[in-house]
């Protein structure tokens, strides 16, 4: 079997459907950390049926399943599909019928895995045995696990045995052996359970005996139980019946005492009725009187509140008269401290008023002053900008010129090396490019390559073909080794059946005489019926039923004229002779019928059917066929048997020869396709390595040319710099001469400052002049503004306490009629 297409979906980081073909050949798959390709390993160990979760990596099986990203949700199941190409059949017998096997393992969350061979649902068991006897499994050495050369270099040889015995191809057979112990071990405790069983049972039919013997004595008692149960009742009853006439005596004459007792308590309620009358007139009196006394309470009680509530009042109205005096003070002690706070603030608003009025032309004094002197300001900063601008251009102009200088000569100096540089590199591209004799030789190996290649696939085609010739060849002789194989199992098997059901081992003490007989075919049935269970009986005279020889006579009488006596169809048994010879074989049924009455004493009449009519009247159906007759059809089938056995294992072993041939010739096919193809690979390799040499030269070769134009582009460009340069620096040089000496533009820089500096610090001055005189006058204003409003604040205290002393004394007036 070989594998042919690795299918993963939803298993670990394989979220979308993913194909991974095995070509012929060796596949490879490269990659950075991460991307998956450890996956591909283990979606295969685990469709194989791998079992242990921890061999996936993972906490749990169902951890293979894709669980999702930032990006892609989670799935719910994961399924693996291996397919197998099984053209030359070698797939175990239930799972062999088709070229093509795809083995795919499904699992859900929840609910475990599940194992399909070509959509067919199979154990885990099933799948593994299938690949282990292809020699490789989850568990298989085939399988390279990181670490594992280590591993078996310092195994131990017990160890390496599972490595030698699967690559001897019988690690399969290990683990069929493995499942037959098992079975045999269950086997095994069926039976032992079987027994247990059986002496459960046992066990339980003696308690059931047991129970069934206490239900007979309990159906007895009980019947014995429901006499005694009727007996008692019927004497209960009898007694119900003598107390049921006491009780109706005592009845009748409780009867009498209760009609007594009703006419007693009817007059004693009459006399009840004429007191209660007498009684109301008392009861109605006795109410008035409670009415008249509850009305008396409740008007004492009001009076004894109203009188409260007088005297609290006249406390609370005399507090009121206190406090209303108290408030009346404070109101007009209130309004003598406005009004002198009133003859205050008037005082000294009028002394900030005349302040503020004679500050005026001053703040305009201060105002002129400070514009003068920004005006100066202004004049002398522009002079000592202009004079700074200049000092700065000249200044620029000259580090300009002297930078251009410096410049100038360290790029001409650097110009000059690279130009000596460069005539230095361009020669040695010349000397290289004059050496082209290496490009000539890779292409030489080139050629001779390819034509090793091309050598090496012709012969790889034509081994391959040999192989398909071969291998359809073998595909076509299997089949009929099989049909054969199977055709002799089955007779083999049925013949083996046969010896055991007919027991012809040459051990046997008292071998009946049937096993001597031959019976033409058709007429088992026929003797069979006639002799029965004689048949069974021995030919050897020390047995103790026997058969013997009896002889002729002459006086045995004759079968009806035109019948065949059965002797003429059995041979083999002298000692039957006499008694075949007076059992006729007729036709049918009617003609057994019509010649019954002409038989002798003795003699018997018989169909192929194994219908019988003896002389004396005795009539044997045909539907009745004896052990005999079974035993000699049965016999008669063995030797057949024999026959076809004997054919089917001589051309078996020619089909076995044939095919043994097929297989060396495919065996040597396969093994010269290999050579070839490694001859084809080699070549290829060669090709390669040729070409890559030839790539490598060529674009040694190309970038020299690259390069030595670009050094003759180079040269111009560097010499047209040398020149710019030179250039630079002659009119550098001729810059700085023309420059101004930078000493007087400082000076007179340094004067013009000093000139700004007096006019600044005499603006600053007038400046802090007017906003002083400006700060006085709004802080008198702000003041002034203040006193009107605390005035006016004082002026509405002063209304609102005579109003409220005024509201007092009413109240106190009010207050005093009260009182």
């Amino acid at each position: 079997m070989k594998f042919q297409r690795l299918r993963m979906q939803g298993f670990k980081s394989f979220c979308d459907p993913t194909d991974l073909i095995l070509e012929p050949g060796l596949t490879g798959v490269v990659g950075p950390n991460g991307c998956g390709k450890s996956n591909l390993m283990e979606a295969m160990r685990w469709v194989m049926g791998e079992s242990s979760y921890k061999a996936m990596r993972a906490t749990g099986m169902e951890d293979v399943i894709f669980s999702g990203s930032t990006k892609r949700p989670g799935r719910n199941s994961a399924e693996v599909t291996l397919v197998l190409d099984n053209s030359d059949r070698t797939a175990p017998t239930l799972l062999n019928d088709a070229d093509v096997l795809e083995i795919s393992r499904r699992i859900e969350r929840d609910h475990g895995s599940v194992y399909r061979v070509n959509g067919k649902e199979v154990r885990a068991r099933d799948v593994q045995l299938l690949f282990a006897d292809a020699s490789t499994g989850a568990h298989s050495p085939a399988l390279v696990r990181q670490g594992q050369i280590g591993e078996l270099i310092a195994a131990k040889p017990v160890k390496r045995r599972a490595l030698l015995e699967e690559a001897a191809g019988i690690s399969g057979l290990y683990s069929r052996r493995h499942e037959a112990e098992l079975r045999l071990k269950g086997a095994e405790n069926n039976l032992e359970r079987v027994d247990d069983i059986i002496a459960q049972v046992e066990t339980q039919l003696d308690t059931l005996k047991r129970q069934a013997r206490l239900a007979v004595r309990y159906r007895n008692i009980s019947g014995d139980i429901r006499k005694a149960e009727a007996t008692l009742f019927h004497v209960r009853w009898v007694m119900a019946r003598l107390a049921e006439k006491e009780t109706e005596a005592s009845q009748g004459q409780m009867v009498k005492k209760l009609a007594d007792a009703h006419h007693q308590n009817q007059k004693s309620a009459k006399i009840l009725e004429e007191a209660e009358r007498a009684q109301q007139p008392l009861r109605d009196q006795d109410v008035a009187a409670g009415a008249v006394v509850q009305r008396l309470t409740i008007l004492r009680e009001q009076l004894e509140t109203e009188i409260r509530r007088a005297s609290g009042e006249q406390l609370d109205l005399e507090n009121r008269q206190k406090q209303i005096a108290n408030d009346a003070a404070r109101e007009t002690q209130l309004i003598e401290e406005g009004t002198q706070v009133l003859l205050t603030y008037g005082k000294e608003k009028s002394e900030l008023q005349s302040q503020h009025d004679n500050q005026a032309s001053a703040i305009e004094k201060a105002r002129v002053s400070l514009t003068s002197a920004e005006e100066i300001l202004g004049a002398a900063q522009k002079r000592a900008q202009e004079t700074t601008e200049s000092l700065a251009q000249l200044r620029a102009k000259r580090a300009h010129a002297q930078r251009l200088l410096e410049d100038s000569d360290a790029r001409a100096t650097r110009l000059t090396q690279q130009i000596d540089d460069v005539n230095s590199e361009a020669q040695n591209v010349r000397t290289e490019l004059g050496q082209d004799q290496v490009i000539v030789q890779h292409q030489h190996a080139l050629s001779e390559a390819k034509s090793a290649s091309l050598a090496a696939e012709n012969a790889s085609e034509r081994a391959e073909e040999s192989v398909r010739v071969s291998q359809g060849k073998l595909d076509a002789a299997r089949p009929a080794l099989t049909e054969l194989q199977n055709q002799l199992n089955r007779l083999e098997s049925e013949a083996e059946t046969l010896a055991r059901v007919l027991n012809v081992g040459d051990n046997e003490l008292w071998p009946a005489i049937v096993d001597r007989l031959k019976v033409k075919t058709g007429y088992e049935i026929a003797l069979g019926a006639a002799l029965g269970d004689d048949l069974e009986a021995s030919f050897d005279s020390g047995a103790p039923i026997y058969w013997a020889e009896p002889g002729t006579s002459e006086n045995d009488p004759a079968l009806p004229t035109g019948i065949t006596p059965l002797s003429a169809f059995v041979s083999g048994a002298k000692e039957l002779k006499r008694g075949l010879d007076q059992v006729g074989l007729v036709k049918d049924v009617q003609n057994g019928h019509d010649l019954m009455v002409a038989l002798k004493p003795g003699q018997r009449l018989i169909t192929t059917q194994g219908d019988l009519w003896r002389w004396d009247g005795l009539v044997i159906k045909a539907d009745a066929p004896s052990p005999a007759a079974q035993r000699l059809s049965q016999r008669n089938r063995l030797a057949d048997l024999d026959g076809e056995i004997s054919a089917l294992q001589k051309s078996v072993a020619e089909k076995k020869s044939n095919l043994d041939a097929l297989t060396l010739s495919l065996s040597t096919a396969q093994a010269d396709l290999r050579a070839h193809q490694a001859s084809w690979r080699e070549a290829q390799h060669a090709i390669s390595d040729a070409q890559e040499r030839l790539d490598i030269a060529q674009k040694a070769v190309g970038d020299l040319v690259t390069r030595q134009s670009a050094l003759e582009e180079a040269k111009i460009r560097l010499a047209s710099s040398l020149v710019e340069a030179k250039e630079i620096h002659a009119d550098a040089q001729k810059a700085l001469n023309e420059c101004e000496p930078e000493a007087d533009a400082v000076e007179r820089q340094l004067d013009i400052q000093r000139q700004v500096n007096i006019a600044r610090d005499t603006c600053d001055t007038a400046r802090m002049k007017l906003a002083n005189r400006e700060n006085e006058s709004r802080m008198r204003s702000s003041r002034i503004t203040q006193l009107e409003g605390e005035m006016q604040g004082w002026q509405r205290r002063c209304d609102e306490a005579k109003s409220q002393l005024q509201t007092l004394t009413t109240r106190s007036e009010k207050i005093s009629d009260r009182l």
